[in-house]
This record gives C-alpha cells, structure tokens and sequence, in this order.
C-alpha cells in the first residue's frame, strides 16, 4: 500500500497564494493571502502560539471568494515581538492595524481560539471594523482553570526545548485525530519556536491562561450583547478547551447568533475538516 505524504505545501500547490510583511502601525507584520484583492477582505486570526499556516487548508476555497488573508498575529511566528503586554486590547489594535494597512476600514473576520477572542473584542469596540463575524472554539467566554494549565504546560514545555516530540505534543492537543499533525506542520512550528529569545516572547503571550489577567479580558454577557454584526459562532464535538454545550451558551448570549457543531473534530476544524468548516464559512459569509 502507498502512504501518501501530507504537507502543508502540497495543501497550497494548487492555490495561486501571497507571502509577504505589511507595516501594521510599526508592527512588521507577516502574511499569507490568497483571492484577489477586489474581493470582499477576509481575515483569519490563529489561536495562542499559532501562525499562518494554521490555516494552510482553507486559502484555496475561500480565495475563490473573499481576498483572504491570514497573519501571524503581533508577538507570534515572523512578525514583530515587541516588549510589553499581550491582553486582548494589544491583539486588537493591531488586527485593526493590519485592515487599514490593506487599505481597508473594514473586514469580515474569522478568529480560532485567541484568534477568536481578538475578534470578538474588535466587534464590541471597533463594529464599524467588523462586517461579519466567526467565532471558531474561540476563548473570551470560557476561563477552566485544568484547560489553561495544560496550554501553559504544553506550549512552555515545546517553546524551551523545541524538539519535534514537544513540538508535536503541543500540535496534537489541537486535533481530534492525532494523525493529522503532519511532519511539515511540525517543522513549521519548531523553526518558529526556535528563534532565539521566543521563550520569553512566549511567557508574556501567555499571560491570558493567569486567571487575574484572563478575567478582566473576559467578555460579560453585556459585552455580547453589543456585537452587532453578524456572527457565526463553529464549535466542534471535541474541542479541549469547552464543551458544545459552552460554544452554544456564547451562540446564545449574542443576538442573532448562528450556531453550528462540526463533529469528529478538535480545536482546529479548520485543518481537521477544510472542506466543511470552508463550506460552511462560504454558506454564512455571502448570506446563503
């Protein structure tokens, strides 16, 4: 029997794709694109320790739609590590930068896990920003104490020895199907681990899972009600970080919420199951 190799790059050889830096508000900001750009502006935000390729399954379909950018958000992957907090606030400022950089004022948002979080903190405080939104396994609502030790613990753990058992380790939390971490995958995540000073980088990334500082970034079911712009909220039948029964909560706390359960899935359904989580992301976003 012949295995077949999975790779991130055999995920993209059919998808006409961009990679390249913008200047977000001095945050040098790494990028991958595909659609063009007289398309509606998409943007898709990863979850903590994440990066662009997160979402390497998913640029060939939506392109066909949307101008469909995914970054690596401030203090993650290849873009700008400054010094200082990384609360909510600070992934949101920049998001917001990296639309006007596109030369946009606003854009529908797709956010994973912190991804999420940051979108949702734009459609509450920026809503002239925000056109539609999704929200897949995101954070903001839900603070488990067992949860936010096993991210610390397995993305520290990855960060200051970034072998490729931590490594995978670390990516295998995300998945249902531990199969799905693939080598290249691994290999992505280790290079951006590797770089010199990213422990550090890390511990301030991960000040959310200290419940202090998770609380007062938190969303009240006040803060939901405010998000006026419609929104898709994707949960999965085994997501590590809540239950369906928590996704469906949030569905409910914001007014007009869609709500849909992907199932056999983790915490990324987006690599898990492209072709249902980009069906689904066409379906909402151009209001079928």
């Amino acid at each position: 029997m012949t295995t077949s190799h999975h790779s991130i790059w055999t995920d993209l050889t059919q998808v006409s794709f961009s990679q390249g830096y913008l200047d977000a508000d001095g945050i040098r900001t790494r990028f991958m694109s595909s659609g063009s750009s007289d398309k509606p502006l998409l943007l898709l935000l990863h979850g903590t320790g994440g990066h662009a390729e997160a979402f390497s399954r998913n640029f060939a379909a939506l392109g066909q739609h949307f101008w469909t950018v995914a970054i690596d958000m401030i203090g993650h992957g290849y873009t700008d590590k400054p010094e200082g907090a990384y609360e909510i606030a600070d992934y949101g400022a920049h998001a917001l930068a990296v639309i006007r950089a596109l030369g946009r004022e606003s854009a529908m948002i797709s956010g994973e896990s912190l991804g999420g979080w940051v979108a949702g903190w734009l459609a509450i405080h920026h809503p002239e920003a925000v056109e539609k939104l999704v929200l897949n396994t995101a954070g903001g609502w839900t603070a488990f104490p067992e949860v936010m030790e096993r991210v610390k613990r397995l993305t520290m753990e990855a960060v200051q020895a970034p072998d490729p058992g931590r490594i995978r380790t670390r990516l295998e939390f995300l998945m249902h199907e531990k199969s799905h971490v693939n080598d290249d995958l691994v290999e992505v995540r280790r290079a951006i681990y590797s770089q010199p000073g990213y422990a550090d980088v890390m511990e301030r990334i991960l000040c959310l899972q200290d419940m202090d500082i998770r609380r007062r970034n938190m969303f009240t079911p006040e803060d939901s009600a405010r998000i006026k712009a419609p929104t898709l909220v994707l949960w999965t039948s085994h997501d590590p970080t809540a239950s369906p029964e928590e996704g469906k909560r949030i569905a409910s706390e914001i007014p007009g919420a869609r709500y849909e359960v992907m199932t056999h899935c983790g915490h990324w359904p987006q690599f898990e199951n492209p072709g249902e989580f980009n069906a689904l992301h066409v379906d909402f976003l151009l209001g079928r």
